[in-house]
């Protein structure tokens, strides 16, 4: 039976805000995937859940893992009970697929990391902007070497996602449960760098609250202190010499900088914000010997939708890069972060059927949640920290 004839890999979605709206929809648009049940600790949500989607609705987690007929879940809770949930699926033989942070330190990760090869499970983590056809494009045409040696990465992401003061207090305002700016958008910010350029070797940077209490939910007034961040400010050093096509320019080992052997680390300035009132949305701008590559969209309602990609040569004008068809999702969805999500699922599910190790996983997982957990620390030290080889 080729992988195409394959049965369809089959998923209980555990939490039912992501879940619902994204995973649900795509899991059934995979081709490759099908849900069988949901999972939600609040018997109310659950069954609310279930009826409209015509599937079973458990309140308990082990009767769920204990159904033979699930072979993977989809864990899309908040950050802090994800770790233990994960642990326990992982023990009951469950494939996964953790959305981000997949937990609240590195070394929850790392755990995870190493129950999950000792059981020869499969874990996706969704980093959906790997799945996105414009970011593949450009990892197409940096991998190809169309700037040159890179010498300057630029990310801003400034979004107003959390700007109005009114909006309730929740787990997000929690730095110890896994809230604020970094783990929403510095995952993917480096997990994209990662990808896009090479692994971080250094980083420092600042973080901080612009607005530090948020009315409590129950409708009473009182206000409750919020000690997750809201902005983060952060340069880094990225290894381009274990990137495709990066390294092998007259430049490559040039410089004094600290990477592994005589590679010159490539800085990149990162700016996020959940804060910034007409703010800018999500922009990458890429430097390099031979030229320059741009990505960015203004779109603040989807972010997914709306990018555009640019690109100059020596001494030329930034001009737009035609779309290539052949990366193009089949069909458009109103939410735009369903397709590539959908594409991911597929990934997993051949990744589950070949028993080929799955990207992004556990590993790109860790090494951007590790960045998350030194950010911290620069911030909180001042001092620049050191990341790990390998």
């Amino acid at each position: 039976m080729t992988l195409l004839e394959a049965a369809p890999l089959r998923v209980a979605v555990a939490g039912l805000g992501f879940g619902e709206k994204v995973h649900l929809p795509a899991l059934r648009a995979s081709g490759s995937t099908e849900p069988v049940a949901l999972w939600h600790p609040r018997h109310e949500r659950v069954q609310q859940a279930a009826s409209a989607a015509s599937l079973p609705g458990f309140t308990n987690f082990e009767a769920l893992l204990a159904d033979p007929g699930i072979e993977a879940l989809v864990i899309a809770t908040p950050p802090a009970p994800r770790f233990a949930l994960a642990k326990a699926a992982l023990d009951a033989g469950k494939h996964l697929l953790l959305e981000k942070p997949v937990g609240v330190s590195a070394e929850q990760v790392e755990e995870l990391q190493r129950l999950a090869i000792s059981r020869g499970l499969q874990v996706a983590v969704n980093f959906e902007y790997r799945a996105v056809p414009v970011f593949q494009q450009l990892a197409a045409l940096l991998a190809a070497g169309v700037i040159g040696d890179p010498w300057l990465v630029k990310l801003d992401w400034l979004m107003s996602s959390r700007a109005d003061a009114s909006r309730p207090w929740n787990w997000y305002a929690q730095r110890s449960e896994g809230g604020g700016v970094l783990g929403a958008l510095g995952t993917h910010a480096f997990d994209m760098l990662h990808w896009l350029i090479g692994p971080a070797r250094e980083l420092q940077g600042t973080l901080s609250t612009a607005i530090d209490a948020r009315p409590l939910p129950d409708g009473s007034g009182r206000l409750a202190a919020v000690d997750a961040e809201d902005i983060a400010l952060l340069q880094l050093g990225l290894d381009a010499g274990l990137a495709t096509g990066f390294g092998t320019g007259s430049a490559a080992g040039s410089g004094a900088g600290s990477g592994a052997g005589s590679q010159r680390l490539v800085p990149a300035q990162v700016s996020l914000a959940a804060v910034a009132r007409q703010g800018r949305g999500c922009w990458l701008e890429f430097y390099g010997s031979e030229g320059t590559l741009v990505l960015g969209s203004d779109n603040q309602s989807d972010y997914v939708h709306g990018f555009h990609l640019w690109r100059a040569g020596r001494g030329e004008a930034l001009q737009p890069v035609p779309v290539d068809p052949a990366l193009a999702f089949a069909r458009t969805w109103a939410d735009g972060r369903i397709a590539p999500v959908a594409r991911l699922h597929r990934w997993w599910a051949e990744s589950v059927r070949t028993g080929q190790p799955m990207v992004p996983g556990l590993s790109e997982g860790f090494r951007s949640q590790l960045c998350c957990d030194l950010a911290i620390a620069a911030a909180g030290t001042g001092l620049r920290q050191d990341l790990p080889v390998g």
